[in-house]
């Protein structure tokens, strides 16, 4: 069984899908001059994203990931050339 955080989280994540996609449209219909639809979909957007940003505040911050450690670098050493 989900957690309501797991469940917050899934629809975060269909928000995001649902937004990536209304932005593709909105963007094909501004390119094709269809503005009554653009103003629609920028509608239906502007729905998701005030739906998205509530859920965020609801949800604890991702822990951001751990920083990789350096890598060592061979250096050759310096060799006179022969001649």
């Amino acid at each position: 069984m989900m957690t309501e955080i797991e469940v917050k989280r899934a629809r975060l994540a269909t928000l995001e899908r649902e937004l990536c996609w209304l932005g593709s449209r909105h963007d094909l219909a501004m390119s094709a001059f269809k503005f009554d639809e653009a103003r629609d979909l920028q509608q239906q957007i502007a729905k998701l994203e005030r739906e998205r940003a509530e859920l965020a505040k609801t949800l604890p911050a991702v822990a951001p990931p751990p920083t990789a450690a350096p890598v060592p670098v061979m250096i050759r050493r310096w060799r006179p050339r022969r001649r």
